[in-house]
């Protein structure tokens, strides 16, 4: 009796071991193949550096910002100077003058950002990326720019001033505010425009970069690795 349970039992193996290689080729085609942490972490890593390395790209190159939907715009109080200041001759265009040339201090910075992006993702962990993959279409964005953002302006404000005041941007500015300031009656103006452009010149390049996250989730041809592929499928089901 023990012999033939035992024969039993070594045919039942021997016919799973033969089925398990077919089996597993089985779930992969149908894509119920498991995916490992490692390769999750790997794969959300590829698609930051991919989506923050465009971003950078394409707002740092001339007219990135400047004639894009992330055109940098003076704010409420500095329109009222420009306005204010168009009737004096020689600042009739001060207004576009200035708003051209904080966006070519943005561009000019946004070649900076792109080492500071590579050096953040790296330190995404395996939870991390669980958390982005299973999370909303913006979910990698927004880890970034929690985890990132003060570092990133801490590093960007020095390249945008420098980058401001290599266009003229700042001399242009303080001239002018200095300008406005001498009219009566008027609440005097800040001359140092560097934070507030440094923070819209981020603002802008996280909308880029959320802006590829959504196409590598959505768009089957964003994903142009078999790593990003068989990542980004398992958000897909």
């Amino acid at each position: 009796m023990k012999k033939i349970t035992s024969l039993i039992l070594a045919v039942v193996a021997l016919s799973f071991n033969s089925c398990s290689g077919q089996f597993g080729k089985l779930l992969k085609t149908v894509g119920l193949d498991e995916i490992s942490s490692e390769e999750v972490a790997s794969g959300l890593k590829e698609a930051l550096s991919q989506g923050t390395s465009k971003g950078a790209d394409l707002l740092s190159a001339k007219d990135g910002y400047f004639k894009s939907i992330y055109k940098i715009a003076l704010p409420e109080d500095a329109k009222s100077v420009c306005n204010k200041l168009a009737v004096i001759p020689g600042f009739n265009s001060i207004e576009n003058d200035v708003v051209e040339k904080i966006n070519r201090a943005a561009e000019d910075a946004a070649v900076k950002a792109k080492p500071i992006f590579i050096n953040a993702i790296r330190q995404v962990t395996i939870q991390d990326a669980w958390n982005i993959l299973k999370g909303q279409d913006n979910a990698a964005t927004q880890f970034l720019q929690k985890t990132t953002y003060q570092s990133l302006y801490n590093e960007f404000k020095p390249v945008i001033s420098g980058s401001m005041e290599k266009v003229g941007a700042l001399q242009l500015w303080s001239s002018a505010v200095n300008k406005y300031n001498q009219i009566p009656l008027v609440k005097k103006a800040n001359p140092d425009m560097s934070d507030y452009v440094t923070n819209k010149a981020l603002e802008g390049l996280f909308r880029k970069i959320a802006e590829e996250e959504l196409n590598i989730r959505h768009n089957l041809a964003a994903r142009t690795t078999e790593l990003l592929k068989k990542v980004f499928s398992k958000q897909d089901k």
